[in-house]
């Protein structure tokens, strides 16, 4: 058994499809064919299924690809250990990103990240949180920026920045007459939401009883991204509500929409940095934080205070 074997392993469970999963390890399919059939008789079971080029993992194949999983990651992190030794900032960082963060945060953040270790460049995945999650249990991902609350076992989190929410209208729309808009009004609109999935959905949901009841009576519509929503509404279908970091976007169509605050006390959350406790490398992690605090994002308040949670002495010491 070897760990080319089990990476491809893992490719073929991520394409199902033994030409794909071949492109995905760049090599040929009668390689990669040949490999697994290897393993599997090694292991004396079938891990996989095969019909007419697709692959389907049958219950036993699931638990060796978890733990092939395990096995890669340890590898992996002992590679970091070897890496640390020499420089902790040299070498690509695996950052993942929500949707609803990443277009406003990484063009100020990958700049000030340039400026600070230029020997560390981002590969950057944006997805859901529980997708990022599993990448990052998997060691595909080295740290992720995510919403709070965000309590996952065997990871550390650092909150960097607070910030608020707003409605956002059509010009024409009648709450452009007033000064803000009361959250529980949201419910008696045609409610522009991001799809099943996103966190943002279910913050915005939360901000009042009546949103819910409309989302259960298919009131609402989604859109595949906050930029997606934000044209809709430009358009004239509805209202929806934004995080203030992507306020700066809104200015091509800033004659067709309109921005109010929330009455009372506005509506927020809490992004951060999230990472697994035993990742090796705590300089790039408190070189991502303080990259961001560097960031000049309009809307949001950064969190420079604000101590990591569930790290070690010993991750603090050696960053």
């Amino acid at each position: 058994m070897t760990l080319t074997e089990l990476r491809y392993l893992i490719a073929l469970d991520k394409e199902r499809h033994f030409g794909r999963a071949a492109k995905r390890a760049f090599v040929s399919q009668p390689t990669l064919s040949v490999a697994v059939k290897k393993l599997e008789g090694e292991l004396g079971v079938t891990v996989f299924e095969r019909n007419r080029g697709e692959a389907r993992v049958t219950p036993i194949g699931r638990r060796i690809i978890e733990q092939a999983y395990r096995v890669l990651g340890e590898v992996s992190a002992l590679e970091s250990v070897a890496e640390q030794g020499r420089d902790e900032l040299k070498g690509p960082l695996r950052l993942g990103v929500i949707y609803t963060v990443g277009p406003y945060l990484l063009p100020h953040l990958i700049p000030a990240l340039r400026a600070t270790s230029p020997d560390m460049p981002l590969i950057i995945e944006e997805n859901l949180t529980g997708q990022l999650t599993q990448q990052l249990r998997n060691n595909e991902l080295d740290a992720v920026i995510v919403a709070m609350p965000y309590d996952v076992s065997g990871m550390s989190v650092w909150p960097i920045y607070d910030e608020s929410f707003v409605v956002v209208m059509p010009q024409s729309h009648a709450w452009a007459q007033r000064e803000s808009v009361d959250a529980n009004e949201l419910a008696d609109e045609n409610l522009l939401l991001l799809g099943p999935g996103h966190c943002f959905r279910d913050q915005v949901l939360d901000l009042c009883a009546g949103c819910r009841e409309t989302e259960e009576a298919h009131r609402t519509r989604s859109g595949s991204s906050l930029e997606t929503i934000r044209h809709m509404v430009a358009s004239g279908l509805g209202v929806t509500v934004l995080p203030r970091s992507s306020i700066p976007n809104l200015s091509h169509e800033s004659r067709l929409l309109e921005t109010r605050p929330f009455s009372g006390t506005a509506p927020k959350r809490q992004i951060a940095i999230a990472w697994r406790r035993s990742f090796p490398r705590p300089k790039a992690i408190s070189a991502l934080h303080e990259a961001v605090m560097g960031c000049d994002l309009a809307g949001v308040s950064l969190m420079e205070e604000q101590n990591a949670l569930n790290v070690d002495e010993a991750f603090l010491d050696a960053s």
